[in-house]
């Protein structure tokens, strides 16, 4: 009897589910997955100029290839962009419309520094983060008394009034702090005081390498090309691809998916979500300056038209194309979108004559025209059309497309294997 009471009162205990494994000795801090993830990211930034360039370059399929130093640079600054707005639609799942501000005063932040210290990128760099996140805390701490729609709406107003005072209030003569609708851009007569012009080279540098150095490998009939500022720009975005993975894995960014999943059940609790949400905005709009300020490294020139809400709503495209609320999604969707923007583009009609050349004449001009309203000019239009595919059928972005792709061959071969050992066991069995 006390053999069975000893029995019954014994819980059969299973055995431990293993801990998610951490690599890089304690250092990096991740778990074996999203340590995977930041490698691949790392090689797809470091081999860009190759996997960007597929075709030959004297090839009629050139002008797709997209492993030139400007758009790569591009795909990299507005990957951090869509990065950090990401960090506060993807977790707490507040929608900013003004986002384009904190892009344009990092743009202004860095050109002054040009201006008043010198070419080299990092203090302004330095100095578009800092600015950018006082002004997203100034604007956070208003607009977050408000959720929902008018959250957004507040975005929204504040990033027009930013424009308006970039535009026109802080480029009269007696205080111009943005230069109007010229842009603010460095002159003979600035300043500069670390910059000498007979030891250093008159454009944007970090120690002394211009950001617009580009070395060329020939290889066949395939050119390669390998950017200063790329890489400069690679860096910062791995960084910060990195920093957005502990901060999706710390208790912080728990809290934050906990303000989107039901805020007034986290009130019931007893804790304020206030400050957390703040801090997601915050850092958000940090990471615009930072990417403000590198284009502004690009290219030390400085416009209003960077703080249009134009530029607001291409950044909640590319963070919904992509997967909002996933860690690569939003580098995709940046890539997607500025591919479309800058390639797409310049498909004109003399480029889709040649393509259709091989038809009857009545026919090639029948398909010309059809084809033609959606690219050059008309290359939102397919963006559209595209959008609106993926957020119908994928409203998880392009990441839920290829995690569906990944099943369906997980599926197949799973298949595949259990068909596998039947037929081992029939042969077995004769």
């Amino acid at each position: 009897m006390t053999d069975q009471t000893q029995h019954i009162a014994t819980p059969t205990s299973e055995p431990a589910k293993p801990a998610r494994k951490r690599v890089g000795g304690g250092i990096l801090g991740l778990t074996r997955k999203d340590f995977a993830l930041l490698v691949i990211v790392i090689l797809l930034t470091v081999l860009a100029p190759f996997l960007l360039n597929p075709f030959p370059t004297d090839s009629a399929m050139a002008q797709f290839n997209a492993g030139y130093p400007d758009l790569m640079q591009r795909f990299v600054i507005f990957g951090i962009f869509a990065i950090g707005f990401n960090i506060l639609f993807g977790l707490t799942g507040y929608l900013s419309f003004g986002h384009a501000a904190f892009l344009g005063v990092g743009s202004y932040s860095c050109v002054w520094m040009f201006k008043l210290l010198g070419y080299n990128v990092l203090p302004g760099i330095g100095l578009a983060i800092i600015i950018s996140g006082l002004f997203a805390l100034l604007i956070g701490f208003i607009s977050l008394r408000r959720s929902g729609i008018y959250f957004s709406i507040l975005t929204l107003a504040f990033a027009q009034m930013s424009f308006a005072l970039a535009y026109s209030v802080l480029s009269n003569p007696k205080f111009n702090l943005t230069n109007g609708e010229t842009g603010l851009q460095v002159y003979t007569n600035d300043p500069q005081i670390f910059h000498n012009p007979a030891t250093t080279v008159n454009a944007p540098h970090i120690f002394g390498l211009a950001m617009r150095e580009t070395e060329t490998l020939s290889l066949g009939r395939w050119d390669f090309q390998f950017n200063v500022g790329y890489y400069l720009s690679a860096f910062f975005m791995v960084i910060c691809f990195y920093l957005a993975i502990r901060l999706f894995r710390s208790p912080f960014g728990m809290m934050l998916r906990a303000v989107k999943s039901n805020q007034q059940r986290l009130n019931y609790t007893g804790l304020n979500p206030k400050p957390y949400t703040l801090a997601a905005f915050v850092i958000s709009g940090m990471y615009a300056g930072l990417a403000g300020g590198l284009l502004s490294a690009m290219d030390p020139l400085a416009g209003a038209e960077r703080m249009q809400w134009t530029a607001s709503g291409e950044v909640v495209l590319m963070t919904i194309l992509g997967g909002a609320g996933t860690l690569i999604g939003p580098v995709l969707g940046a890539g997607f979108i500025k591919y479309f923007e800058n390639i797409f583009s310049k498909i004109n009609e003399s480029t889709l004559q040649a393509w259709f050349a091989f038809m009857p004449d009545g026919m090639q001009d029948v398909v010309v025209a059809i084809v033609y309203p959606f690219v050059g000019k008309g290359w939102n239009l397919t963006l559209g059309l595209l959008f609106m595919v993926v957020v119908i059928f994928l409203p998880g972005g392009l990441v839920q497309g290829g995690q569906k792709i990944a099943t369906v061959f997980r599926r197949d071969r799973k298949a595949s294997g259990v068909e596998d050992d039947a037929a081992e066991q029939r042969q077995a069995g004769e």
